[in-house]
């Protein structure tokens, strides 16, 4: 990797060009900063056709959102850069960002916003079904298979309050434990909730065309369903903030404060990457927060820079 350093200091480098990055970024371009925005294009909610409850928004593909939004913060003079960060290095003379394969950029403060990684069950029809009629967000797709016959696969603990959480949508739901065993309150709760359960292993998503058709078991059984949700298990890219020294907290996630500031000073963080629940409009304002909180900190550090300098020209 070349070791060349940009000779111009950023204000800030945001790290991540989804709703968070970009809502930070388009923020902080108003205020006057210099920024800099690194993506690697692969967002999260890539495989979604359609956002959903984002105000304004609604209905809306993620990449035209994303399109948009990096056209109107370019029209602000952010500079975009399609890569990658592999590491950041904190300086007496600021942050050097190390792009893979590319130069090294400096900057004042730093905001990280490249989201997570869904890792989802080695089941058959899984991966391709993902994001069209395999979900995981009741409040993102819930509507859009309303009434429709549902399956709900127990790979994670998290499923059960998925599955009763679904009830809300359609009064067909089926709750597959596969791998899950359980509990006597679990099975009265989601029997009381009117979710049917139907045990065993389960062997794959039956797909017929381009359409989910059902589930299989092992043991052969098939039910059909026209939509199934799965909680994946979420795993946060903080390679770069903990690569700084950012703590964690008990559940393993990026410590922050409520603008996203960590324990590591000029080093902020939005969105997915430390916040699993952030929805898309919901990163957005977390990026917008960050935003201002890292300006109100630069500012400090120039009116403290500022003051110095008064001082030593007039004394008195």
């Amino acid at each position: 990797m070349s070791e060349t350093t940009n000779d111009m200091m950023y204000d800030v480098m945001v790290a991540g060009a989804g709703a968070a990055g970009l809502n930070a970024a388009l923020v902080l371009a108003r205020a006057r900063r210099r920024v800099a925005v690194v993506d690697t294009g692969e967002p999260r909610n890539a495989p979604a056709a359609h956002m959903q409850g984002f105000l304004s928004r609604d209905g809306m593909p993620p990449a035209s959102l994303l399109e948009v939004g990096r056209a109107e913060v370019a029209g602000y003079g952010v500079r975009l850069i399609d890569g990658r960060v592999d590491h950041i290095d904190d300086h007496s003379d600021g942050f050097h960002v190390h792009l893979a394969g590319g130069p090294v950029l400096r900057a004042r403060r730093i905001l990280v916003a490249t989201g997570l990684r869904d890792e989802l069950p080695e089941l058959p029809g899984v991966r391709e079904r993902w994001g069209r009629d395999l979900l995981h967000c009741p409040y993102c797709h819930g509507y859009e298979v309303r009434d429709e016959p549902i399956g709900v696969l127990g790979t994670h603990p998290g499923a059960v309050h998925q599955a009763l959480l679904l009830q809300q949508w359609s009064a067909d739901i089926v709750f597959f434990p596969h791998a899950l065993d359980l509990t006597g309150e679990e099975r009265e709760r989601l029997a009381a909730r009117g979710v049917r359960v139907v045990d065993g292993e389960v062997k794959r998503l039956m797909v017929d065309g381009d359409r989910l058709r059902g589930v299989e078991l092992a043991d052969g059984q098939e039910v059909p369903r026209s939509a199934v949700f799965v909680f994946p298990h979420m795993v946060p890219r903080d390679a770069l903030l903990t690569g700084l020294g950012c703590e964690r907290d008990e559940n393993g996630w990026v410590r922050t404060d409520p603008s996203g500031r960590t324990s590591v000073p000029g080093v902020w963080a939005a969105g997915n990457v430390v916040n699993p629940r952030a929805q898309v409009v919901t990163a957005a304002g977390m990026g917008s927060a960050a935003a201002i909180a890292v300006n109100n900190d630069l500012v400090e550090e120039e009116v403290a820079r500022d003051v110095e300098d008064y001082l030593a020209a007039d004394p008195r």
